[in-house]
C-alpha cells in the first residue's frame, strides 16, 4: 500500500508561516500543493497502483485528481482516511456540498457530517487507523492501493511525518 500526503493547502501554507491556526476549514490547496499534486501523479504513474481511496477533504480530494487521471482509476471515497480533528482545517464540507463540488465522484458511502466535530481523542484515532490498516491488508490489492491522506493519520500508520506531496510504501501484511 501507498500513502501520499496530499498537497499543500492554505492551512499548511498560512500555519507553517506563523504557527497559528488560521481558521480555514477544509483548506484548499495553493498552486505549490497542486504542482506537487501533479509532480506526485507523474511518480506514482510506474508504481502498478489499481486501486484509489481517498480522504474526503478538499485538499485530498484536489491531490487525487491528477494521480486518477493519469492512471484512469476512479477514486473511492472513504471518511476512515481522514485527518484526526484537531484543527480548523479539520471540519470538512458536508456531502452534498463535495457531491456539488465533484459531481464525478461517489461520496455515498460518507455521512452527511463526517468529520468530528470535537476534537477526536488520540486513542480514538489511533484505533481508527489500525482498524483501517487491518481491513486493507485483507483486501487482494493491497500492495496496489494508493491511499491519498494526512500527516496524522500517516504517522499513526508507519510512524513518521511526511512533507505536503510526498508518498512512502507500507510493508505489505506478513
Amino acid at each position: 500500500m501507498i500513502l501520499l500526503r496530499h498537497g499543500q493547502s492554505e492551512f499548511n501554507l498560512h500555519y507553517g508561516a506563523t504557527g497559528i491556526d488560521p481558521d480555514i476549514p477544509d483548506a484548499p490547496l495553493t498552486p505549490l500543493g497542486r504542482e506537487q499534486a501533479e509532480a506526485a501523479a507523474a511518480a506514482l504513474a510506474g508504481e502498478d497502483i489499481r486501486l484509489i481511496l481517498c480522504s474526503p477533504y478538499t485538499r485530498a480530494l484536489q491531490t487525487s485528481a491528477p494521480v486518477a487521471r493519469r492512471l484512469g482509476l476512479p477514486v473511492i471515497v472513504t471518511a476512515a482516511v481522514r485527518e484526526r480533528r484537531a484543527a480548523s482545517c479539520d471540519i470538512g464540507s458536508c456531502r452534498t456540498d463535495l457531491s456539488r463540488a465533484w459531481p464525478d465522484l461517489d461520496f455515498g458511502a460518507i455521512e452527511e457530517v463526517w468529520w468530528s466535530h470535537d476534537i477526536e481523542p488520540h486513542d480514538a484515532f489511533e484505533a481508527r487507523a489500525a482498524l483501517f490498516r487491518l481491513e486493507q491488508e485483507r483486501h487482494p490489492d493491497w500492495a496496489h492501493t494508493l491511499v491519498v491522506c494526512h500527516w496524522g493519520f500517516i504517522q499513526a500508520l508507519t510512524g513518521q511525518g511526511l512533507p505536503n506531496g510526498q508518498w512512502v510504501r507500507v510493508a505489505g501484511p506478513v
